[in-house]
């Protein structure tokens, strides 16, 4: 039977606090090492930057975490962060509905002096993340909705709805992340249990300004 699909769908916007997540992983020093390491594989065997909306002297390609293992440590962290994350949202435990987090897509950039990032979101991701590996003191923030900005420090990762509009300016000093996209997966078919991560310092949510 064919679909009935509607002649006109109208979009409107409606102002709403969305939470980030920021956390500590600077005493996680030998799975920052080892994306440090992916990242230095990554531009020997894959040399030309991925077009993007990031405007980055080196983009990494979009399934790096797909092309060394190197990344996995790290995607493993991110995944317990977001079910965490997603704990505080929903207030219960995402096993309880026999869902999981799984990384999707990772990809690491280098800024240098000037470049930049275009404003966008991670839809239909459920979860953005960024890692930041390198952070000169005074480089670009992370900029949420137009509105709210974030100041990378080293070794700190940043977790944030897929949907939240974000964007980076021209940074004046280096900076270099691993950045991810997270979804939602069933586990009702799923053989063993949900993997583990070391557990990082977490820093309490903080909400993002109205996303107009």
């Amino acid at each position: 039977m064919p679909i009935a699909s509607p002649s006109t769908i109208f979009q409107g916007k409606v102002p709403a606090d969305l939470p980030i997540f920021v956390c500590d992983l600077s005493d996680q020093r030998e799975v920052l090492d080892l994306a440090r390491a992916a990242l230095d594989d990554l531009r020997r065997d894959h040399p030309e930057s991925t077009p993007s909306n990031v405007k980055a002297v080196y983009m990494s390609p979009w399934k790096s975490h797909v092309l060394t293992d190197k990344l996995l440590p790290l995607c493993k962290t991110a995944c317990w962060v977001a079910r965490q994350a997603s704990q505080r949202i929903c207030t219960f435990d995402l096993s309880f509905i026999e869902v999981d987090m799984v990384v999707t897509d990772c990809w690491i950039a280098v800024y240098e002096e000037g470049d930049r990032t275009v404003r966008h979101n991670h839809f239909p991701a459920d979860f953005g993340c960024v890692v930041y590996l390198e952070a000169e003191p005074g480089c670009a923030p992370l900029v949420f909705a137009g509105k709210t900005a974030h100041q990378p420090t080293p070794g700190s990762m940043v977790l944030f709805p897929g949907i939240l509009d974000h964007e980076v300016p021209a940074t004046p000093g280096r900076r270099v992340v691993v950045a991810m996209n997270l979804a939602k997966r069933s586990t009702m078919f799923a053989d063993g249990p949900m993997p583990s991560a070391p557990v990082p310092a977490a820093v309490p949510a903080q909400a993002a300004a109205p996303a107009a």
